[in-house]
């Protein structure tokens, strides 16, 4: 598998991600015991980059991915997206980029994954315009309040920036 470094903070990653949304809604009948087979075989092939969301179950994919991972943390970069809020009977919200939000969504999504930093978390597509980056750490991570929940940064000069590749374009 090709690898290739994501954003400025130094995570490498296989070209070929998973995107784990349809493992918990969207897409007809879930199956957890296929879909933890199916992350698995991901990492066997070398895909090294999962993707999931709070939104997506909602809520229920991270706790899915974390299992999947519990024993293979150290094989997988793991993203996760904030930002559009559901409600635990599936119903849309709205859309929420506050940092006090920013904040919670993390440290919930740190709980939910059982991980202690999540590599990218990005907000969801369609960025709020409320969003605001958070203070950097001198370690490459950021925090929504400088403190508490983790998450690496993809990088970028502006809350504008959209997080890419090094060398993509347009």
């Amino acid at each position: 598998m090709k690898l290739r470094t994501l954003g400025t903070q130094g995570l490498v990653v296989s070209e070929l991600g998973l995107g784990c949304m349809g493992m918990s809604e969207f897409y007809g009948a879930t199956d957890e015991t296929e879909s933890i087979a199916t992350i698995h075989r991901a990492l066997e092939l070398g895909i090294n980059f999962l993707d999931t969301a709070d939104m997506y179950g909602p809520y229920t994919n991270e706790q899915l991915v974390g299992k999947a991972i519990r024993d293979r943390r150290d094989k997988v970069v793991l993203a996760t997206k904030f930002g559009i809020v559901r409600s635990e009977d599936r119903g849309f919200r709205g859309v929420n980029g506050s940092p006090q939000y920013v904040r919670s969504s993390c440290e919930a999504s740190l709980e939910r994954l059982g991980v202690e930093v999540i590599d990218p978390v990005l907000p969801a597509p369609g960025r709020p315009e409320s969003l605001h980056r958070g203070d950097r750490g001198g370690d490459g991570r950021t925090g929504a309040s400088g403190q508490g929940a983790l998450y690496r940064s993809l990088g970028g000069g502006s809350p504008d920036a959209s997080p890419r590749p090094e060398g993509a374009s347009d």
